[in-house]
């Protein structure tokens, strides 16, 4: 099965193209350039790089969110551009899922969260049943703090695995001294996130659990600033 993957969610984005679980190709995005001027150049390169062409993509991979509007925007955009151009299935895949789906411990759960600036943060929380990763509840935007409250409420009072790009968004909550002392840290979790995307994507599309380009919905948490002003105010994400 031959994959491409995508994630635009914040600037720390990727692209990769894979041959079922195997790696051909990724390319971090670096710099600040637009992705609306940086994806389709992204995926040629990958493609030449590899002697593939776009017909030769069988399932696109998105990451629907949590992140920017806009960037989130673009990557849903363009596969179901893709998709329709080329009929091809597309997996909707989280962004904080992919984050979890990479944590090393052994912890019965996971805890994945990034920076969603504003002193929030997106996060999520994930059982591990055998391989898989099942949700506890809905992914959320809040405080850091609050986030950490969340997280102890749900999980039981069981060990959990924390991963992120950003740990010191948690790590310097005065609420966090507990959990380190039980002996928690939060992992370091790669910014090239395409890859894991696209290997959770084959494992949907082997499920048959794909979608097309009138399914595929982004999972933005936050509203975006238009709909705050419009609506007076802003107010807590789901």
């Amino acid at each position: 099965m031959i994959l491409l993957a995508l994630d635009t969610c914040d600037s720390r984005g990727s692209l990769a193209v894979l041959r079922d679980d195997e790696v051909l190709k990724a390319i971090a995005h670096e710099g600040t350039s637009d992705y609306s001027s940086w994806v389709l150049p992204a995926a040629g390169q990958a493609l030449r790089a590899v002697g593939l062409g776009i017909r030769d993509i069988e399932v696109f991979a998105v990451a629907t969110g949590p992140g920017s509007f806009t960037g989130v925007r673009i990557a849903l955009t363009t596969a179901k551009a893709w998709s329709e151009a080329y009929g091809r299935g597309i997996a909707g895949v989280s962004r904080l899922q992919a984050m979890a789906q990479q944590a090393s411990g052994a912890g019965a759960y996971v805890a994945a969260f990034a920076d969603a600036h504003r002193d929030q943060v997106f996060g999520a929380l994930f059982r591990r049943e055998g391989p898989a990763l099942t949700p506890v509840d809905s992914e959320m935007l809040a405080a850091p703090g609050e986030f950490l409250d969340w997280v102890r409420q749900r999980s039981a009072n069981e060990q959990v695995n924390w991963i992120s790009m950003d740990p010191e968004k948690v790590t310097t909550e005065d609420s966090w001294r507990s959990r380190a002392e039980a002996g928690e840290s939060v992992e370091m979790s790669t910014n090239v996130l395409a890859p894991t995307i696209g290997r959770i994507g084959r494992m949907r599309a082997l499920r048959g659990r794909l979608t097309d380009a009138l399914g595929l919905d982004a999972e933005y948490v936050r509203r975006p600033d238009a709909e705050v002003f419009w609506k007076g105010g802003p107010r807590r994400g789901n």
